[in-house]
C-alpha cells in the first residue's frame, strides 16, 4: 500500500470514529431526554478530578531536599493559580504555567 493511500485511509478512519463518538450521546439519550443524574454528576466532577490527578502527577517527583528545591514547580503553580483566578481561562493558565516552568528549568535552574 502506498503512503498516500495509507494516510488517506487513516484520516478517513479518524473522521468516522470522531463522528461516531459525537453521535453516541444522541443515540443513547435522544435529543429531548435529560441524561441520567449519574451522567450529569460525572460531567461536573470529571474535569476537576482530572486536573487534580495531573497536579499530583506533575509534582510527585519533586525533591525538596535537593537543588532547585521545588522552586520552579512552586512558581509555575502559583502562576497558574493566580492567572486562572484573574482571567478564568484554563487554556491561558495552563499554557502560561507551562511556559514559566520551562523557562525556569531550562534557563535559570540549570
Amino acid at each position: 500500500m502506498n503512503r498516500t493511500l495509507f494516510v488517506f485511509l487513516a484520516i478517513m478512519v479518524m473522521a468516522v470514529v470522531t463522528y461516531l463518538i459525537r453521535l453516541f450521546p444522541f443515540l443513547v439519550f435522544g435529543r429531548s431526554e435529560k441524561p441520567p443524574e449519574m451522567v450529569l454528576y460525572i460531567g461536573r466532577v470529571i474535569s476537576p478530578a482530572a486536573i487534580a490527578m495531573l497536579v499530583i502527577y506533575c509534582v510527585k517527583q519533586v525533591n525538596v531536599t535537593a537543588f532547585p528545591f521545588g522552586v520552579p514547580e512552586l512558581i509555575a503553580s502559583a502562576v497558574v493559580v493566580l492567572l486562572h483566578s484573574w482571567k478564568g481561562n484554563p487554556l491561558l493558565s495552563i499554557l502560561a504555567g507551562t511556559a514559566v516552568y520551562m523557562l525556569l528549568v531550562q534557563k535559570l535552574f540549570v
